[in-house]
């Protein structure tokens, strides 16, 4: 299963000073809010490589800063 770590991304910035709620980051990528709170809050949620993209380049991320792998039993 593929794990979406967004909320911990966001938070880590948060904490190095560089605060970005959910609505600031659907401004700058053009993805609902909706969306984005689904991708930061449902295990598991399907989203699109595009929405990917757009998060990685906006936080300014690599793909494994925003997700990983885990087997899931």
């Amino acid at each position: 299963m593929i794990k979406i770590k967004l909320k911990q991304l966001l938070a880590d910035r948060a904490f190095q000073g560089e605060k970005i709620s959910l609505l600031q980051l659907a401004e700058r990528t053009g993805i609902s809010r909706s969306t984005l709170n689904r991708i930061a809050n449902t295990p598991g949620y399907s989203t699109t490589t595009e929405n990917l993209d757009k998060i990685c380049k906006s936080l300014r991320c690599q793909l494994q800063d925003l997700a990983e792998y885990v087997e899931k039993d």
